[in-house]
């Protein structure tokens, strides 16, 4: 019944496996509570009533809001998929009010503080292929809002260096051309024959960026890499690579980009997901208002 519904999940919805995953965990949470308090052993069985008091349990035991905002969308889209196998009569999550989670603004770098870690890097790097790498991988981060995976995946087939494109893989496969300026094309030029003469002797992967062993980087290199460097320009408290994909939708907005073309280069399915950003370019003009007018 779960399998078959997370198969869904991935083949025809082509959610990620971090969110198939997450839902399971979210489902079977929700069967152990009425089977352990209810001695229901069917989640099909499960009614509004139920899944109401689950909610009331997640919030006494003060899961976060969007936490259990998570488990009811899970609940919602798991019912609704046998709702529509005719396997149920009613969606019992369907009105289920979910918990309203706090606004939380986009952490960013600063814009001068990254132009100073990426023009002045020899601050911040070493003259080795493997920090030479790292500064690449940063300024790819930045100069493109990609995401972590989006970059670790990325192959040298994808970059399009007549056309100034790389073409982008992220969540659900959706594929997008992210255009890439003349200066980022030179520098991926050189790297790319730094990097053959580098690991000439031994096999390498096809992706952009490799490990010393010629090897596709994973998650965590690229976050300590970033979490580092990061570090040395800046006091924000977050320092992932998301806080660079942030830094690209905070900056662009702050200089003029429309909103729905910064959605369209970040691959956001909603303009809603978008729209965040919008309030850091609001809380850059109080700052501005409070510091030139006479009144304020």
């Amino acid at each position: 019944m779960i399998e078959t519904f997370l198969g869904y999940l991935q083949l025809e919805k082509r959610y990620s496996n971090k969110t198939v995953e997450s839902y399971k965990i979210d489902i079977l949470q929700f069967f152990s509570f009425i089977n352990n308090t209810y001695q229901i052993d069917d989640l099909l069985k499960a009614n509004h009533t139920l899944i109401r008091t689950w909610v009331v349990d997640l919030v006494e035991k003060e899961n976060k809001p969007s936490s259990i905002k998570r488990k009811i969308s899970a609940l919602k889209t798991f019912y609704n998929f046998h709702l529509k196998k005719g396997n149920i009569a009613v969606n019992p999550a369907s009105k289920i009010n979910t918990p309203k989670v706090p606004e939380r603004l986009p952490k960013f770098v600063e814009q001068q503080n990254i132009n100073e870690l990426l023009n002045e890097p020899e601050k911040f790097f070493k003259p080795t292929f493997e920090d030479v790498q790292g500064k690449l991988i940063i300024d790819l981060l930045y100069s493109t809002g990609m995401r972590r995976n989006e970059l670790i995946n990325l192959k040298w087939e994808d970059v399009y260096f007549s056309t100034k494109q790389i073409k982008v893989t992220g969540k659900g496969n959706k594929q997008r051309l992210i255009p890439i300026g003349e200066k980022m094309i030179n520098t991926l030029q050189d790297f790319k024959q730094n990097q053959t003469t580098q690991l000439k002797d031994i096999p390498v992967a096809p992706y952009v960026f490799l490990t010393k062993d010629g090897n596709q980087l994973y998650p965590n290199y690229v976050y300590r890499l970033v979490k580092t460097k990061i570090g040395y320009c800046s006091t924000t408290e977050k320092k992932s690579p998301h806080v660079l994909r942030h830094s690209f939708a905070t900056h662009m907005s702050n200089n003029g980009a429309k909103l729905n073309d910064i959605k369209e280069l970040l691959g956001h399915a909603s303009l809603a997901s978008t729209q965040v950003y919008t309030h850091n370019t609001i809380e850059q003009l109080k700052e501005i208002y409070t510091s030139a007018h006479p009144k304020s």
